[in-house]
């Protein structure tokens, strides 16, 4: 690695990109999934969605699961 990548690295962001630095570090640390299910959760309709869907394939996983058994 050359002394330019590693000052690039380190670097501070620029002011005018200030608000994209903490993703930023999230790809450097690759965390960068860490990141977006912290911020899709923090947002009420992606976590409404995120839910609605869980439970949808829980009801699908549960409804096979009960065929499956005799159930019905």
């Amino acid at each position: 690695m050359t002394d330019n990548q590693t000052e690039e690295a380190i670097r501070k962001p620029e002011i005018g990109f200030a608000g994209l630095s903490e993703i930023d570090q999230a790809i450097r640390e690759n965390r960068l999934m860490e990141y977006r299910i912290k911020k899709s959760w923090a947002d009420p309709w992606a976590r409404s969605l995120t839910i609605a869907v869980l439970v949808v394939i829980a009801a699908g996983f549960s409804y096979l699961a009960g065929a499956s058994f005799g159930l019905w």
